[in-house]
């Protein structure tokens, strides 16, 4: 322990001038979390859907989907868009392949999430609801949705602190995030060590903003149930 140069442990200079040029990486970051979130949940709702219905093909797909995307690592699915399609003639950018990616990959994490969520609501809702002629988009747009958001709102908030985290991995494919743009300074700087301390502080930033976010819409929905 006497051998360690704590002194290169930290180095707040660089770490003061390097800040914003890391920072500018957020925008990337943010663009990848947030879309790949959205376009997941559209996705993962109908998957959601698809797992319960009574038709046997769109419940086979789906539970292949979900089981393929939770099986493969992401960084191999960003890799085969990426490395990978180009060889069939199919090319995308570095942000396509990152947004294709981890919204395909997302949606079948946020899939069980919103089955569960819809599970959650008692049967009897759906027959009440039935008898008074409502259609099955009525009544889950009125009655079903707004009870099972409530419930899906936590699990929903860790997907999508998993996919700014995770986002980190768009800089194997080039994109220009935070991971990437603190790489670049800290092999230029040979302190590597620093700027992945800056990058997590960060990270950690962004992922607090989101939970007080997170609380915020949970208040909310507790005060329209009630």
């Amino acid at each position: 322990m006497n051998d360690i140069e704590w002194g290169l442990l930290f180095d707040p200079q660089l770490a003061i001038e390097s800040f914003p040029y890391v920072l500018s990486g957020i925008w990337y970051t943010l663009l990848i979390s947030v879309v790949s979130m959205v376009i997941g949940l559209i996705i993962g709702f109908f998957l959601a859907l698809a797992r319960t219905s009574r038709i046997a093909p769109l419940q086979w797909f789906a539970r292949s989907y979900i089981s393929f995307m939770r099986g493969v690592p992401i960084l191999v699915i960003l890799f085969l868009l990426y490395f990978g399609f180009p060889v069939i003639g199919v090319e995308f950018t570095a942000l396509q392949a990152a947004l294709i990616g981890f919204s395909v990959n997302s949606a079948a994490y946020m899939a069980e999430i919103l089955r569960a969520a819809l599970a959650s609501v008692d049967k009897g809702q759906w027959e009440s609801a039935q008898a008074l002629g409502l259609s099955y988009w009525q009544i889950m747009r009125r009655i079903i949705l707004p009870q099972s958001i409530r419930i899906a709102i936590p699990p929903l908030s860790n997907v999508l602190l998993d996919l700014i985290k995770a986002s980190s991995l768009a800089a194997m494919i080039t994109v220009p995030e935070i991971f990437n743009k603190a790489r670049i300074v800290g092999a230029r700087e040979y302190d590597l060590l620093t700027l992945l301390i800056v990058a997590s502080l960060i990270y950690w930033g962004i992922c607090s903003i989101m939970t007080v976010l997170q609380n915020h819409l949970e208040r909310r929905y507790e005060q329209y149930l009630r």
